[in-house]
């Protein structure tokens, strides 16, 4: 597997060009920063939130954890984590736990963390547990589109 066909689809959609960075198999994007030494903090993960009764995606750096509370606050409703096999229908295309963190792609809202609104350059999984995607800083913008954006990790 390679990257999600509809990440790839969005990507050209917005113009986004992109860099497919392989590495060995790891199942956790902090992992993935670790095998191919680059530092955690530029390194997006996505993670499926449920808000209420809608699904969102929080993106943050793989070296940081949501803080629930805090994005529950900022969007002013009951937040939890969702669970992985809430992803499958959602992320059709990808590995189980390799959602990219571009809920756009996806059809979801998406919320950034301010650690990732004015980073030079970003590296996320694409869809598998073996390929990082890398983008410039301009294009992680504009993959991200309107998504909202607040301190929601720790």
């Amino acid at each position: 597997m390679t990257i999600s066909a509809k990440l790839r689809n969005y990507m050209n959609l917005c113009g986004v060009a992109f860099e497919e960075v392989p590495h060995a198999f790891a199942y956790q994007p902090a992992k993935a920063a670790e095998e191919t030494h680059i530092p955690g903090r530029r390194v997006a993960k996505g993670v499926l939130v449920r808000a209420d009764d809608e699904y969102m995606l929080a993106v943050l750096p793989s070296s940081k954890q949501v803080a629930l509370d805090s994005l529950g606050r900022w969007l002013g409703r009951r937040v939890r984590l969702a669970e992985e096999k809430e992803s499958v229908a959602l992320f059709a295309d990808c590995a189980l736990g390799a959602m990219p963190p571009v809920g756009a792609a996806f059809g979801l809202e998406t919320i950034l963390d301010n650690d990732l609104v004015d980073s030079d350059e970003v590296y996320f999984e694409g869809g598998d547990h073996r390929t990082l995607v890398h983008v410039a800083g301009r294009d992680w913008s504009r993959l991200q589109g309107k998504a909202g954006h607040c301190a929601l990790s720790a």
